[in-house]
């Protein structure tokens, strides 16, 4: 009777083990950013900027706590992989235009935006 209650423990333990570290909850947060034109025309070689914005203490909203940076490829996007959720400002510069938005990433899920530059 003893044997068979340890074996049963011991699988049950052994099987708790094994799908508990296969089913580990995924968090990274991604983000694709496209870039084009308000035509739909791609806009490649952009740089892209992902910050928060910072209140100072005379109350004035300066652009700060830069958290990530890269360029647009051919196809007018770059991508980004965070630990944690945020909300987070993007700016995209090339030589004449700019466009600017917001982001909500969110734990587990790619997070797709388009930045219209102008």
């Amino acid at each position: 009777m003893k044997l068979k209650l340890f074996v049963t423990s011991f699988t049950f333990a052994l099987m708790t083990l094994v799908f508990s570290s296969s089913c580990e909850k995924k968090t990274d947060c991604k983000l694709i950013i496209k870039t084009q034109k308000e035509n739909g025309s791609i806009v490649s070689g952009a740089n892209i900027k992902l910050y928060a914005n910072v209140k100072t203490s005379s109350g004035s909203i300066v652009e700060a706590d830069l958290k990530a940076e890269g360029v647009s490829d051919a196809s007018g996007s770059v991508s980004f992989t965070f630990k944690l959720p945020a909300i987070l400002d993007v700016k995209a510069v090339s030589d004449t235009l700019e466009g600017v938005g917001v982001i909500k990433l969110e734990e587990g899920k790619t997070v797709d935006k388009t930045v219209i530059m102008k």
